[in-house]
């Protein structure tokens, strides 16, 4: 007789320890593909025993001795009893594990197995650096990291970004190889390469959480799994890294967005615009938190990075009563300086927009203009919606229509496409 709640208890233990299960594998192999090959099939193994055994006092031991003792049978498999396998399972034994032997009772044998904090710290973060190490592509990237640290299975992250499985199962195939052949060891980086490489974990969780909060295609609005799981992976960089202020400020700007979250969306799920918001509804807990975040980027930093003004904006929405009351005038002066910080068409699109509010759409027209001859956001729906919002206060109707029209052809949410053709069909 199995108990089907063994197989929730796996799901729930895998998603919250599977980046150190992976991590402690990882360093005890010395092969980042093969602990999360020895990790799937440990959680393959739970699927079976424990609705069938109940669940063990240390799952998530449980688990890693699985892991390692597949690890023990890989080497023998390959007859490799060379110094890595003396090495391994003489640290196996040292963990609990018999030496030299895999487990018959792998429940038991992980009751004992030692979880030192600052070496688990260590691994999560080594894991995270090689998830979004530079030699991948963003695809890859964004699938290992969910993969690997989020502990998402394939058809999950496939569901997330509406591609077939088979895809996501390649792109974490080709990522581990690419790591492979570029001979990236499991180790957290020198201090002095963490510049470019915590960059590249900042941009993948920022990623993440931008699809979540504004879906780029398919019938929702807001995909609030995807969104939790970015600000999930950002609370536990911030324990990872606690003097660095620009895992603090991305943290504040996802807190301070996601707060806004229950009033953006109406009982049908179409979109509800900033304006029109209840901010009753907004998550005070969020903005506490996210102001805690932000102040905490203050303090460690020389200044704030590109997610810390981010969030320093979307501080200026929270605490303001409403739209007007809202201190556009240092929205914009906050935008001048991301800009100047991190370039950007979408940076000047915004600031354009925090313009026309501080100082009316005629100010603003001509920032928009730039960037349409510039080109640069030619496939975006944003800047024919931005512009056909700015000509319509304008009193020029039919040049605003056209934009609009433009946004509806480009944009690839249903729920944001609903509301660009009713501003257009409020023009007719």
């Amino acid at each position: 007789m199995t108990d089907p709640t063994g197989r929730e208890a796996v799901a729930a233990v895998w998603r919250i320890e599977s980046a150190r299960i992976v991590g402690g594998l990882a360093r005890y192999t010395g092969d980042f593909a093969l602990a999360e090959d020895l990790a799937q099939e440990a959680l393959a193994e739970a699927l079976v025993t424990w609705p069938r055994d109940g669940v063990p006092r240390n799952p998530a031991g449980w688990l890693l001795t699985t892991g390692r003792r597949r690890a023990i049978d890989a080497f023998r498999r390959r007859s490799a009893l060379d110094e890595r396998y003396t090495v391994l399972a003489r640290d196996l034994g040292e963990g609990g594990v018999l030496s030299g032997s895999a487990p018959a009772d792998p429940a038991r044998d992980a009751d004992d197995v030692l979880w030192d904090p600052e070496q688990i710290d260590d691994d999560v973060l080594a894991l995270m650096f090689i998830s979004c190490h530079p030699v991948l592509s963003r695809e890859a990237r964004v699938a290992l990291t969910l993969r690997v640290v989020g502990g998402l299975t394939s058809d999950e992250i496939a569901r997330v970004f509406l591609v077939p499985t088979a895809t996501v199962q390649a792109r974490i195939t080709r990522a581990k190889k690419t790591l492979g052949a570029a001979r990236v060891p499991f180790e957290v980086p020198p201090v002095e390469e963490w510049s470019e490489r915590l960059g590249s974990v900042l941009s993948v969780i920022y990623l993440i959480f931008t699809e979540g909060s504004s879906a780029s295609s398919g019938g929702d609005l807001i995909r609030l799994d995807l969104a939790a799981e970015a600000q999930r992976l950002a609370r536990v960089l911030t324990r990872l890294v606690p003097g660095e202020s620009e895992a603090y400020g991305l943290l504040a700007l996802l807190e301070l967005t996601a707060a806004r979250f229950p009033a953006r969306t109406g009982p049908d799920g179409e979109p509800v615009l900033l304006e029109d918001q209840d901010r009753g509804r907004w998550d005070r807990a969020a903005i506490r938190r996210g102001r805690a975040a932000l102040a905490r980027a203050e303090q460690v930093g020389r200044g704030l990075g590109a997610y810390g003004l981010q969030a320093a904006i979307a501080e200026c929405h929270a605490v303001a009563p409403s739209v007007d009351s809202t201190d556009w005038e240092r929205i914009v002066l906050i935008y001048e300086a991301l800009g100047r910080l991190a370039p950007s068409p979408v940076v000047d699109l915004n600031r354009a927009v925090a313009v026309s509010m501080a100082r009316g759409p005629a100010a603003a027209l001509p920032i928009v203009d730039e960037l349409v001859a510039a080109g640069t956001l030619s496939n975006s729906y944003l800047l024919p919606s931005v512009r056909g919002e700015l000509l319509t206060r304008l009193g020029r109707k039919d040049e605003a229509r056209a934009e609009l029209e433009h946004a509806v052809r480009l944009c690839g949410n249903e729920r944001e496409r609903a509301v660009l053709e009713r501003k257009r069909d409020q023009l007719t």
